[in-house]
């Protein structure tokens, strides 16, 4: 078991135990790619409250931006035999992903020939791509397959009408696409966090819980809500007694890629004069009851542990060896050299844009944030990739449970389990706000912190990259 070193503190970090601090008290021996921090330097100054609220920014990312950036547009478990489609849509454009008969996938533009009529309108197995409108065909490879009436398009005879498309990359599990045939592959686009995933055999999971919710607020300030874990003392109170929530560690790495990493089974700098068991106690609370379904740690009880309030870690070593147990026992896997942080803590891992996929042994979140037709909505969808279970084949995945309008997170909480849920309304409840907030500020600006809010202005700082024509480069 590794001792804990403890690091010279910084004057511009949160005092108390560092996250390398927690690295290096590990009971097993951590990635290298955990110890790296990484900072950009950047600027103090305000950053401008339009491109949340203006539709001439809006116009200008659906210009400049989302034509040139890979996007995530599914996940291969939506579509895992052949003829199997996906319908993805963002902004204006409505994009058809079709399983091929070589495994490979393939992209088109959902838009038949003829008049222009979307070719599907709903995921599906089909063995050709038929517009419901007149009847014209296209083979799954996006080859023509006929055109009825024949007689009367004697002067296409001679024309390629095979549908076009857009480029398509299949990473960790996942289905990317991108309208720029210019851009690098999608792993040199993002760079050395490509690596990251590598350990946790992404593409071998499924999605197994799946919600989407429309959020009456701008996609960005959707999207950097959860780009810190510094609101919990106000947003989440219910976490800090086993979220080391102003202790996470923020890095940005080149333009497309930031995380922010929250320790877990550890008491927040803001609690004082609680004990380890104390924390234990509070992690069953959460991790319990309704969440069983969703459960990303697993509780311990008292009869099994001994806790050492000497030893800052104790309970964070505890909950680890639980959740080894417990992740064995569901998967099959053998997780005993699996180290404490890859087992508990919170990698809210970004990739620009709009997608959020989350690395470590437990059950994974991935966030996705699609715009909406204005600035002031979007719609915000989650989900849990699972590890397939040793020996079994990986299960397809679950539908896509959409959440009224006028209902909460809580509605879905049977899907979601309800303290996950809970949290998502809790964060909700400040998004409204801040969109109206922003439209009533008086001086059109806000002031970010320098360290815990560094990941919104490195994403900020690559949107107006892409806005400003610097990039794609």
């Amino acid at each position: 078991m590794n001792e804990v070193k403890k690091i010279t503190p910084r004057e511009d970090r949160c005092p108390g135990m560092t996250y390398t601090d927690m690295l290096e008290g590990d009971s097993r021996t951590p990635p290298d790619y955990l110890f790296e921090e990484t900072n950009i330097e950047m600027p103090t100054d305000p950053l401008p409250i339009e491109p949340y609220v203006s539709e001439e920014f809006a116009q200008l990312e659906r210009e400049k931006l989302w034509p040139n950036v890979w996007l995530f547009a599914a996940r291969e478990d939506e579509l895992p035999d052949v003829g199997d489609t996906v319908v993805f849509e963002i902004n204006d454009k409505s994009f058809l992903l079709v399983r091929q008969k070589d495994n490979s996938v393939k992209a088109f533009y959902n838009s038949c020939l003829h008049r222009g009529r979307k070719l599907r309108t709903k995921a599906g197995n089909t063995a050709q791509l038929k517009c419901p409108f007149h009847g014209f065909a296209w083979k799954n490879d996006g080859s023509l397959k006929e055109i009825p009436c024949a007689w009367d398009f004697k002067h296409l005879e001679d024309k390629d009408l095979s549908l076009p498309e857009v480029r398509v990359e299949l990473w960790q599990g996942f289905v990317m696409i991108t309208e720029n045939h210019d851009l690098p592959d999608f792993k040199t686009w993002l760079g050395p966090a490509a690596s990251h995933y590598d350990n946790y055999d992404m593409e071998n999971r499924y999605t197994g819980m799946w919600v989407a919710k429309r959020i009456p607020a701008n996609w960005k300030a959707t999207a950097e809500a959860f780009m810190e874990a510094w609101h919990s003392i106000t947003t989440h109170p219910q976490l800090l007694p086993f979220l080391a929530d102003a202790n996470s560690r923020y890095d940005l790495i080149g333009d497309h890629f930031n995380r922010a990493i929250t320790p877990s089974g550890v008491l927040s700098p803001h609690l004082k004069g609680k004990d380890q068991q104390y924390i234990l106690d509070k992690q069953n609370e959460f991790s319990g009851g309704s969440d069983a379904e969703t459960n990303r740690r697993y509780a311990v009880s008292d009869s099994e542990v001994q806790v050492d309030n000497a030893d800052e870690l104790s309970a964070r070593k505890i909950l680890a060896e639980a959740s080894r147990a417990g992740f064995k026992e569901a998967y099959g896997y053998d997780y005993s050299d699996k180290s404490d942080s890859e087992i508990l803590d919170n990698f809210t891992y970004n990739i620009f844009p709009n997608f959020a996929p989350w690395i470590g042994y437990l059950p994974t979140l991935c966030y996705r944030w699609l715009p909406g037709d204005t600035p002031d909505w979007c719609v915000m969808e989650i989900r849990l990739l699972f590890p397939t279970v040793k020996g079994e084949k990986r299960p397809r995945a679950v539908e896509r449970l959409y959440i009224p309008d006028d209902e909460p997170f809580a509605w879905a909480k049977e899907t979601m389990g309800e303290a996950l849920a809970n949290v998502f309304d809790q964060d909700m409840a400040n998004l409204p706000h801040v969109q109206t907030g922003m439209k009533a500020s008086g001086n059109g600006v806000m002031e970010l912190g320098a360290y815990q809010d560094s990941r919104v202005r490195h994403f900020q700082t690559t949107l107006r990259k892409y806005i400003n024509g610097e990039l794609p480069a």
